[in-house]
């Protein structure tokens, strides 16, 4: 570890790497991606969808705080950064209520979603710099997982 990342600050640096899981040893996004299931499950046992949703606002608007004090250049973007990947997941589990096929469905479609990035997600990566270029492409994808769950479930509802 380089001098530099001992130097940042210790809160933004444990929101920004969601308590140190971004610094994963492999696959830090997907473990990023699956940290925050337990947070979904609690955040729609206090309040629902809705309080998910919330939270994936929170979570947007602190890894946006917490990245802008930890990346070093307008171009970085950390790959142990991973408060991204918790406001997209919580974006994309906003539309389902907790089971193991909906919570699964939903890490799936937001992992599938972040990595292919398809058009916007992969603009947004390559366009939109610093900490919210960070952020964006993540909450993209949750919003492109978000879709296909609530469609999922409303044609699943109706037939």
């Amino acid at each position: 570890m380089s001098t530099e990342a001992h130097a940042r600050p210790l809160l933004p640096t444990m929101l920004a790497t969601w308590f140190w899981i971004g610094r994963m040893p492999f696959a830090p996004g997907t473990w990023g991606s699956v940290a925050a299931l337990p947070l979904a499950y609690i955040l729609y046992l206090l309040g629902g969808g809705p309080a998910v949703l919330a939270g994936a606002v929170v979570a947007f608007l602190v890894g946006w705080w917490a990245t802008a004090r930890y990346v070093t250049s307008p171009s970085d973007d950390p790959k142990e950064v991973v408060i991204d990947e918790v406001a997209g997941q919580l974006l994309a589990l906003s539309m389902v209520t907790p089971g193991i096929v909906e919570y699964i469905a939903g890490f799936a479609l937001f992992r599938l979603f972040d990595i292919a990035k398809p058009w916007p997600v992969g603009w947004a990566d390559k366009r939109v710099k610093g900490p919210l270029g960070v952020m964006i492409d993540d909450v993209l994808a949750g919003v492109y997982a978000a879709a296909i769950l609530f469609a999922a479930i409303y044609f699943w509802k109706a037939s």
